[in-house]
């Protein structure tokens, strides 16, 4: 869950912070522009001169009021400059003094709970939120939303939830929510409303592949492997391009023991993308684990042919040229990876040397050592450990 907060740039004027001040009176309490406030017939001046006097009584009451609500909105504006130049502690300070100058209470809260999480001051930013909450009456989703994503932030699972549905509740097309929605179902373990929230955002977004592959871990975390493939299946099928979808469903099948499943769609990925190094790796550790290990060793051997310096692949075949005896084919191995770097290979070449004494190979012994020794020239232990076997040539 990233916690993922509503951009100003894209929130109507209110959301963004700014106060709208329209150029006829509403409910709203904005105020006309106009010269209609002035009676500017020198008659009616002169008949009606008490009339007159009220009226330039109510013009300067409501030109005072309207330049309290123009101050707030320049303030608001100031502090909107603030946080988009990341001076958000200064930002705060500023929503805060334009609240009080008349500014939308909404768009203040709002915007100072954003400052705050961006202070990392989260239970702050949250009660900044529930304001903003407040004064739209329940009614301001983007404001629901970011307070959901706080409360998780800070550990509070479950009332997260209960904001998050609220917030959805208001803005059902609200993909993102959802997916959060289901994340802190998992956090308290309801793997099923976690499904359904993600159900939810695929109907929304369908060309989100990246949630077949969370709801495929939702299933396969309750062991519904079945469903876990049957969603992977159809998801590659929607969208073809994606072969990782393949190397998942093998992950799938190898993680249900299903080997020869495991087997046959990492080749299908192959088959697309065959130098895919890291793939064949993926192949041959599943060939292994089937014990299949000539099989295994037959992919590990194309990794090396790829690229010789893919030292694991090169300790994985020696591995398994020394469990079916395959000695040469192992100490070959391991001098290669020792060749490249990869000091791993002293221990394979160790138990080279012992398992041809305890074979009586005496004399492959001692060149498996020389080998050793002109490798690691420097290695003291190595010399000190193989001395006595040489001495006796």
């Amino acid at each position: 869950m990233n916690g993922e907060f509503f951009s100003m740039a894209n929130l109507n004027p209110v959301e963004r912070g700014e106060l709208r001040v329209e150029s006829d009176f509403t409910h709203s309490g904005s105020f006309r522009k106009n010269s209609g406030y002035f009676c500017k017939n020198s008659q009616f001046s002169i008949l009606n001169s008490q009339l007159n006097r009220t009226l330039c009584i109510l013009l300067v009451v409501v030109q005072t009021a309207f330049a309290q609500v123009q101050s707030g909105e320049h303030i608001l504006n100031q502090a909107n400059v603030l946080y988009n130049n990341g001076r958000y502690a200064q930002a705060v300070l500023l929503y805060r003094k334009a609240e009080e100058r008349g500014a939308d209470p909404i768009a203040t809260s709002f915007n100072t709970a954003n400052s705050l999480f961006q202070l990392n001051k989260l239970p702050e930013a949250a009660a900044a939120y529930r304001k903003a909450v407040s004064f739209s009456q329940g009614e301001f989703a983007p404001a629901l939303a970011n307070l959901a994503a706080v409360l998780y932030r800070i550990g509070e699972y479950a009332e997260s939830i209960a904001v998050y549905r609220r917030a959805l509740s208001l803005d059902p097309s609200n993909a993102s929510a959802w997916i959060y929605l289901a994340e802190a179902y998992q956090k308290i373990g309801d793997n099923v409303g976690a499904l359904l929230s993600l159900e939810k955002a695929r109907q929304i977004d369908s060309s989100d592949i990246s949630l077949v592959y969370q709801q495929s871990e939702i299933h396969i975390a309750m062991e519904e492997f079945e469903a876990a493939v049957n969603l992977v299946r159809d998801g590659y099928a929607q969208n073809p391009e994606e072969t990782d979808f393949l190397i998942y469903l093998g992950d799938i099948f190898r993680l249900n023991k299903n080997f020869s499943e495991s087997a046959a769609a990492y080749r299908e990925a192959l088959s697309i993308n065959p130098n895919n190094k890291e793939l064949l790796y993926k192949l041959a550790d599943c060939l292994a684990e089937d014990e299949k290990n000539y099989l295994a060793m037959d992919v590990l051997n194309q990794v090396l042919q790829l690229d010789s310096n893919f030292t694991d692949a090169a300790i994985f075949l020696g591995n398994l040229a020394f469990e079916t005896d395959w000695l040469d084919r192992a100490e070959n191995a391991y001098l290669l990876a020792g060749r490249r770097g990869n000091n791993e290979a002293i221990y394979g070449l160790q138990n080279i040397v012992y398992e041809y004494i305890q074979k009586k190979r005496t004399n492959e012994a001692r060149q498996a050592i020389r080998k050793i020794l002109n490798l690691y020239p420097n290695n003291a232990e190595l010399r000190a450990e193989f001395n006595s076997l040489l001495e006796g040539e």
